[in-house]
């Protein structure tokens, strides 16, 4: 109902003080305070109700010593995890130590030289980070979920590995009788999420002997990071350029979408026929993206292209071409927000699932790649692309080639919107003679002359 903390305090607020007018004076300071310094939100309309949950279950517990499976859920629909992968960190209360691990591992062990015995812990810092295990670990390290290196598959494309997990011992290094703790300020180590307070729900339940048996943690906790592209990124990842049949021209991505050449800050970039700079690539961390030189200087680019138009149907060739000299993409997406989607009726070379979100309104789907065969979108150069063309309904009363009502609202690639070019850049409609072919021109033409000369 209230798009905006503030539209709710002034709701309330003139509500119990309609006929006062330093009221009304405040309200409207605060209103121009807003408009200075606006909220940033981390809302996407494609994905409302989208975010990576953080499961805290006690499994057992003692008097000092808890027995915790942790699991990572991914219950964004388009957005995933992409290498290095995420990197878990809390904050204990206490002077809590993590004794074992099972599926994943911190990056560092700390200073456990309080701890006294033949057998020291796995990690004594108070703020630790946990990296996943990475595939082929040894099975006595192994636990369900775990082991992927990090990486989650959004909800909609791989449902079965959406899920992280790892278990631990935890137990309180001091003897003041308190036991370990809920730890807080938790992160995922990942640009652009933000994580919330641990908050206490209904124990998991987890089923044994093929679910004849039900058992429960003793606590549950969930901690929810909902996602922000302003915090992710300061400028876009992607752009989107178009051209249709009946148009000579091809409508560029905009002049510096995610940067312009020689920027400060911006991505180092290689013209054709140089030799890229040889990186030394560190762990856990994306390379420093190098690109080819262009005039938009976006990573992605996605050249969206109406190809024919038949009596009932009607064609498009999509085409993502990948300009990072250092990265390939893995497991990529690209959603698209077109109101001729629900009536699409075939997908070549691409795998396609629509994003039904707001009831009836079926406008949006996800395009992905083929499973071992173009699931990977490889660095620039002649590898670095992936096409696919889609064949969709004219659907009467909707259908119209004016205004640049076939070309998409909205692009998003990995989760990262993409930048459109401005509409009035649109490829122009020609005039209706310009849709007649040759042949039918001759043809009405000859047909005049000859009632000319009939009359």
């Amino acid at each position: 109902m209230y798009k905006s903390p503030l539209n709710l305090f002034i709701y309330l607020f003139s509500k119990n003080n309609q006929r006062s007018m330093a009221n009304f004076g405040l309200i409207l300071v605060l209103d121009l305070l807003f408009l200075i310094y606006p909220v940033v939100y981390g809302y996407d309309p494609m994905d409302p109700m989208g975010n990576i949950t953080i499961r805290w279950d006690v499994t057992t517990s003692t008097e000092n010593d808890h027995h915790i499976r942790v699991s990572i859920f991914n219950y964004q629909l388009f957005r995933h995890i992409e290498q290095p992968g995420w990197k878990l960190s809390w904050d204990w209360h206490g002077k809590e130590v993590i004794w074992q691990m099972w599926g994943a591992e911190t990056t560092e062990q700390g200073d456990c030289s309080a701890i006294k015995g033949d057998t020291l812990p796995h990690c004594c810092l108070k703020e630790p980070v946990i990296l996943d295990l990475l595939p082929g670990a040894p099975y006595n390290k192994q636990v369900a979920n775990c082991c992927k290196g990090g990486v989650l598959t959004s909800l909609t494309q791989d449902p079965e590995k959406y899920v992280s997990s790892f278990e631990m011992s935890i137990a309180s290094a001091s003897n003041d009788g308190s036991g370990p703790r809920m730890p807080e300020n938790f992160t995922l180590g990942i640009p652009g999420y933000t994580c919330g307070v641990a908050v206490k729900v209904p124990p998991t339940k987890f089923h044994e002997d093929q679910g004849r048996r039900q058992t429960q943690a003793v606590a549950t906790w969930d901690v929810i990071c909902s996602y922000s592209q302003f915090r992710a990124s300061s400028s876009p990842a992607c752009c989107v350029s178009l051209s249709a049949f009946y148009s000579e021209s091809i409508v560029p991505c905009s002049v510096c979408s995610c940067g312009c050449q020689g920027q400060r800050g911006a991505s180092q970039c290689v013209k054709r026929g140089e030799v890229p700079p040889v990186l030394q690539l560190g762990h856990n961390k994306l390379p420093t993206p190098i690109l080819e030189c262009t005039r938009h200087m976006c990573p992605i680019q996605v050249h969206w292209h109406v190809k024919q138009s038949y009596r009932e149907y009607w064609r498009v060739k999509m085409t993502i071409r990948n300009l990072n000299l250092v990265r390939n993409y893995s497991q990529w997406n690209l959603v698209v927000l077109h109101p001729n989607l629900r009536s699409i009726t075939q997908v070549f070379s691409f795998d396609y699932k629509p994003l039904d979100q707001y009831g009836d309104i079926n406008d949006t789907g996800m395009f992905y790649g083929i499973k071992y065969y173009n699931d990977m979108l490889l660095q620039a150069g002649r590898s670095g692309v992936v096409q696919s063309e889609l064949l969709l309904h004219k659907d009467a009363g909707i259908f119209t080639f004016n205004e640049g009502w076939m070309f998409p609202r909205k692009i998003s690639f990995n989760g990262y919107e993409c930048v459109l070019p401005s509409p009035d850049k649109y490829p122009m409609l020609p005039n209706i003679s310009q849709f007649l072919a040759p042949s039918i021109l001759i043809i009405i033409v000859f047909s005049f002359c000859l009632i000319l000369t009939i009359f």
